[in-house]
C-alpha cells in the first residue's frame, strides 16, 4: 500500500458545457488545488468521514481500510465476507446520524455465491483496527445468479429511515416491476433493519413492504437534501437513458417499461419513452455518462457550487456539475476531467472541501479545495 499526504498540484480546469433548455450563462468553477491523499486502493468504492484525522474507506476487492493522519492501514480485521465478482464485493459506506454516541456505521455489499447472491446491508463498529459489532440488518430477494447490478448506495432521511438502492441483477430487469420482488427497486428500512410502517406499500396485496419506489435499472447514488427537503437519485441506463430522479414514496420510474436508452447490442428494449403513471427522469443523459455516486453541495469554500448536483461518472471521466435553477435543473458543467481518471464517488468533507475516489486497481484519494491566491 503507497500513500502520498503531500503531493498537490494547481488545476485551471477546462469546461465542457453540456446543452441545456436553460438560457443562462453556466456558472464556472474557480481556480482549485487536488491533493492526492492516498494511492494504491483496491477499486475504492466508498468513504465515511470518522473524526477529522480519520477517513474509512471500502474497496470493492473486500477490505475496509482506515487513512488515519495520512497513514492507509492494513485491512480491518472482522469485515464480512464480500462475493467478490464482476460489480460485486464491499460497497457503500454511511454513517448513523447520532454516530457520535452509538458509532453504528452502515456497510452495503454483494453476498452470496454464484448461483445465489444478493445486495446485503449490515451495521458495525470500527474499534482500533477491527470491525466489530456486526449485525445483518437485510438482504435483498429474491436472490440472483448473476454477479451484476446490486445498486447498493445508501442515504439517510430526516426521521432516521434510511433508503438503499437494489439494482435489477441484469438478466432480470422485468423485476423491476414486479412488486413481490425486491430487484430494481429503493427500499426503506429503519435504523436497525425493520420495515417503517408508513412504506408506501406496507398491507398492500402482492407488494413487498420494504419498497419506497419501484422501475429502477441500477441506482448509483443518492443525495438527500434538507434545504429542498427533496431526495435525488441517479442510476445507470442501458445504452443511454442514465438518470437523475426526484424520489418520491411510491413513484414508479419505469425501468424498463419506459426508457431513453437501448440494448447494449444496439436492439431496442421498448417502445416507450413515456408511460402513464410513470415518472419521467430529471435529467436525462443519451449517450450514457455511466454515473455513480450522487451528492448535494452545500458549504461555504465553494460558493458557486451552491445547492447544485455533482455526480461522480465512471464512462466520462468526470464529475458532472448540474447547476439547480430553484427546483430543476439547469446547465451543466464537466469537471476534473484534467485528472483522466474514472471517478467512483464525490463526497462533501466536513471542511466543505471536494473528495474524489477514482476507480482503478491502484485507486486514489483526491481532496480538491480552492486554490492558494
Amino acid at each position: 500500500m503507497k500513500f502520498c499526504a503531500s503531493l498537490t498540484q494547481t488545476l485551471l480546469i477546462g469546461l465542457l458545457l453540456i446543452p441545456a433548455a436553460v438560457a443562462a450563462e453556466p456558472k464556472a468553477l474557480q481556480k482549485v488545488q487536488v491533493e492526492t491523499l492516498a494511492t494504491g486502493l483496491s477499486q475504492p468504492w466508498a468513504l465515511a468521514f470518522l473524526s477529522d484525522n480519520r477517513i474509512l474507506i471500502s474497496e470493492r476487492s473486500g477490505s475496509l481500510r482506515l487513512l488515519d493522519n495520512g497513514k492507509v492501514s492494513a485491512p480491518l480485521a472482522g469485515v464480512p465476507e464480500a462475493y467478490v465478482k464482476s460489480q460485486g464485493g464491499l460497497q457503500d459506506l454511511m454513517l448513523h446520524p447520532d454516530y457520535a454516541n452509538n458509532g453504528w456505521i452502515y456497510l452495503s455489499f454483494a453476498w452470496g455465491e454464484p448461483k445465489a447472491n444478493a445486495t446485503r446491508l449490515v451495521r458495525g463498529r470500527v474499534q482500533g483496527n477491527a470491525w466489530v459489532d456486526n449485525e445483518v440488518l437485510f438482504t435483498a430477494e429474491p436472490l440472483k445468479n448473476t454477479p451484476a447490478h446490486y445498486g447498493a448506495r445508501m442515504a439517510f432521511l430526516p426521521d432516521n429511515t434510511l433508503v438503499l438502492g437494489v439494482g435489477d441483477g441484469f438478466d432480470f430487469r422485468e423485476s423491476a416491476q414486479k412488486t413481490d420482488s425486491l430487484l430494481g427497486k429503493v427500499v426503506r428500512l429503519t435504523d436497525d433493519g425493520k420495515v417503517p410502517a408508513d412504506n408506501p406499500f406496507v398491507g398492500k396485496k402482492g407488494y413487498h413492504p420494504a419498497i419506497y419506489s419501484l422501475g429502477h435499472r441500477n441506482p448509483q447514488g443518492f443525495a438527500y437534501d434538507a434545504v429542498r427537503g427533496v431526495l435525488y437519485g441517479n442510476e445507470h441506463g442501458p445504452k443511454g437513458g442514465d438518470e437523475i430522479n426526484q424520489l418520491v414514496a411510491g413513484n414508479n420510474y419505469g425501468w424498463p417499461v419506459i426508457t431513453y436508452g437501448r440494448d447494449y447490442s444496439g436492439a431496442s428494449i421498448t417502445p416507450f419513452t413515456e408511460y402513464e403513471g410513470m415518472q419521467q427522469p430529471m435529467v436525462n443523459w443519451t449517450p450514457s455518462i455511466a454515473p455513480a455516486s450522487l451528492m448535494v453541495y452545500r458549504g461555504d469554500l465553494f460558493p458557486e457550487l451552491n445547492g447544485d448536483l455533482l455526480s461522480a461518472t465512471l464512462k466520462a471521466r468526470e464529475v458532472r456539475w448540474v447547476q439547480m435553477d430553484g427546483d430543476k435543473p439547469g446547465q451543466q458543467v464537466s469537471l476534473f476531467k484534467d485528472i483522466g481518471e474514472r471517478f467512483r464517488a464525490v463526497y462533501q468533507g466536513p471542511e466543505g472541501a471536494l473528495y474524489l475516489l477514482t476507480d482503478s486497481p491502484e485507486g486514489k484519494l483526491l481532496k480538491v479545495t480552492p486554490a492558494a491566491r
